[in-house]
């Protein structure tokens, strides 16, 4: 599941800036912060589409109802993706945990603490601070990993259960596949039990 939400800054030559952040609440990731001055529901399209082009469509995506999260046009490209919407109730930010606590990090760690000259100056600093965020701060809740380490493990995780389950449906239509599996130096085994095929990983020699 992944939330998104916006935040507001300003410069020190008077420019307004917007931010909308995008978070991974599964690994904690921040997949995007896009700063303008004026982001509007098309712009929101891009951000996600690209976000999704790198890393596939999450199931659900959670925010409050703010125009341009509940934009007919947003709503729409949602849908084409089978990304499911979950609005919290006005009022209610506590039911967007994950992306508050985000958004009060990058407030009390970066917005109040540099002083942008100007919108240029922003994007460059805040993107800065987003990967250090996610490459070398620990997480307590990811066993003490960063989002993007516990992300990689999570992604090699799921390329090795979605090979299991290749192997699982050749089993059944009686097609031939090795005793062995080799997954990135793993290496499984392949047990048959009637109606189940184990994975059980094993040492190579």
């Amino acid at each position: 599941m992944w939330t998104y939400d916006f935040v507001f800054d300003r410069c020190a030559n008077g420019q307004q800036i917007k931010l909308l952040t995008v978070v991974d609440e599964y690994t904690r990731e921040s997949l995007a912060i896009h700063i303008a001055t004026s982001i509007k529901s098309r712009a929101v399209i891009e951000v996600l589409s690209r976000l999704v082009a790198e890393r596939g469509a999450p199931q659900c995506l959670r925010s409050d109802n703010g125009s341009e999260f509940v934009a007919a046009r947003v709503k729409e490209w949602l849908k084409q993706k089978g990304v499911e919407t979950l609005y919290i109730e006005p009022g209610s930010p506590w039911q967007n945990a994950f992306g508050e606590s985000f958004n009060g990090r990058l407030r009390d760690e970066c917005l109040n603490v540099e002083w942008f000259k100007n919108l240029q100056e922003a994007i460059v600093i805040v993107e800065t601070w987003r990967r250090h965020y996610n490459k070398e701060r620990p997480h307590s809740s990811l066993d003490y990993r960063t989002p993007c380490e516990f992300y990689a493990v999570y992604k090699q995780r799921a390329m090795t259960l979605n090979y299991a389950r290749i192997l699982h449906q050749k089993a059944h239509k009686g097609n031939n596949y090795n005793d062995l599996a080799c997954i990135r130096g793993r290496v499984f085994s392949c047990v048959d039990f009637g109606p189940r095929v184990c994975y059980k990983h094993t040492r190579r020699g």
